[in-house]
């Protein structure tokens, strides 16, 4: 802004004359408190302010020898050192003199690559958050596999970070495109890596098992350089942004289903970025024209593990116990476990085999390796029916504990809730206790009233194993007229 020269004759007078302060003069004049200081300058251009001598100042050469040594230190553990040696001032003034004279790092550039059709897939997880199972909850995390050329992607989530579920992992990822790349390219996790000097690494061996089972090279990024798998990122911060955001995953199967949906419907038809014209879906169907073929078998991913039999006849397996037959207590048996089967073996034979467990200190029984164990100890009648109780009705538990609280004889009430089990059967019965258990009653009677009831509603047959009982709606008999018997006995004779 330029005065006129009137006014910079007044601003001198004011100034020099009656020694008016600058904001003063601003305010009189109306005018900005910068333009009075250049006229005064003008004045006068050797003019300069005081210059304060600062605290720090003292300490400046330690600083900056220090800072070459250690540029990324932090200005509090600065604050200590000087301190020490009769540093009086803030850390305030000891931060804005660190920002002007810390070193700043060299910027890099970064090499674009482009790899060839076919070459290379780029391998990563992300931790997506918690998923609840039973008996607490599980961490949650998204296994990402991309084709650099095409950016087809394949993802799925798993509770599991282990070199076997990666080796599910890349197997299901494999059959998914119908064929491999020539590199997998990873980060530098345990999983993936036992040990790294520089250049030189050791891969854990099943990785290169499965590595090789698929005709694969493995490959590493450097060390702190994501950069180089810059494709699988930000496929994964897609993931996050386009399907994970304001979506809730109550299981594990729903999140895999809608996951796969959201492949196929949506990440494969937008369009590729780099090559004009093409959606991601048309790149990868050519892509995988050049593919490395797929082997005759799949690989073997299971977990395989010696394990020990309990005093129970339990096996521990990821803090749940899975049950065997009783003759096996207190060996050791050989457990093959993937992602939705546990199978215990003797040698080459099975004996136990259940659905995997993803809960959280569970217990997995099978009731005929109960009832096995059972029929080994006669005296113990009363477990027995409990125990077939708690393995077909859920939440029995719960009516055995108030009925130690209104303290029913247990012997009778378990027999009387055998009776119902075995007239009735497992389904209707186990409706019945998880209705009384929802009404807070605890009455057995209850528990035969409502069997009765879902049994007329299902329109079933009065149970033969059921005796006369008043719980029982058509127990009525209907006489027939005797009068028929004469009239037939007359006609005989």
């Amino acid at each position: 802004m330029s005065v006129e020269r009137e006014a910079e004759a007044e601003i001198r007078r004011l100034h020099y004359a009656e020694h008016w302060p600058v904001g003063t003069i601003a305010n009189q004049l109306s005018i900005h408190a910068d333009v009075v200081r250049r006229v005064l300058r003008a004045i006068n251009p050797h003019e300069s302010k005081q210059v304060r001598i600062k605290a720090v100042d003292a300490y400046a050469n330690f600083i900056d020898e220090t800072l070459k040594q250690h540029p990324t230190l932090r200005a509090t553990r600065l604050f200590d050192m000087i301190r020490a040696r009769g540093y009086e001032g803030s850390v305030r003034t000891l931060r804005q003199h660190v920002a002007g004279v810390r070193p700043r790092p060299k910027p890099e550039a970064f090499l674009r690559i482009e790899t060839l059709i076919g070459d290379q897939s780029q391998i990563d997880w992300a931790h997506v958050g918690k998923a609840p199972v039973e008996g607490g909850e599980r961490p949650l995390w998204l296994f990402v596999m991309v084709l650099s050329w095409s950016r087809g992607m394949w993802g799925e989530f798993t509770f599991d970070l282990t070199a076997n579920s990666l080796m599910r992992s890349l197997t299901r990822a494999v059959n998914y495109f119908g064929g491999s790349t020539r590199q997998w390219l990873f980060d530098n996790p345990k999983t993936v890596v036992l040990e790294r000097h520089g250049s030189a690494a050791r891969f854990h061996p099943k990785l290169v098992e499965v590595s090789s089972h698929y005709f694969t090279s493995l490959h590493l990024c450097g060390v702190r350089k994501a950069n180089q798998k810059g494709r699988v990122e930000r496929a994964i911060r897609y993931v996050r942004e386009r399907f994970l955001a304001a979506r809730h995953i109550r299981n594990i199967e729903q999140g895999n289903r809608e996951l796969l949906t959201f492949l196929s419907e949506v990440a494969h038809a937008r369009p590729h970025p780099t090559i004009a014209g093409k959606s991601v879906s048309e790149c990868l169907a050519e892509e995988k024209q050049r593919l490395l073929p797929m082997p005759k078998s799949p690989a073997s991913t299971d977990t395989v593990e010696p394990v020990a039999i309990d005093k129970t006849a339990f096996a521990r397996f990821d803090s749940n116990l899975y049950s065997v037959p009783p003759e096996f207590v207190q060996k050791t048996l050989t457990l093959a476990a993937d992602d939705s089967v546990i199978r215990l073996l003797d040698g080459a034979n099975e004996v136990a085999r259940h659905s995997r467990c993803w809960g959280r200190r569970q217990r997995i029984e099978d009731i005929a390796h109960r009832q096995a164990l059972l029929e080994q100890k006669r005296g113990a009648l009363e477990s027995k029916g409990q125990s077939r109780l708690r393995l077909v009705v859920p939440g029995v538990d719960r009516l055995f504990e108030r009925w130690v609280d209104a303290g029913r004889n247990m012997g009778s009430v378990t027999s009387q809730m055998i009776d119902l089990l075995n007239a009735y059967g497992e389904a209707i019965v186990a409706d019945a206790v998880g209705e009384v258990i929802a009404r807070g009653m605890h009455d057995p009677g209850a528990v035969a009233v409502l069997c009765e009831q879902h049994r007329r509603k299902a329109n079933k047959p009065v149970p033969i194993e059921i005796e006369v009982q008043s719980h029982v709606g058509d127990r009525e008999v209907i006489p027939h007229s005797l009068e028929v018997y004469d009239v037939k006995s007359k006609r005989r004779h």
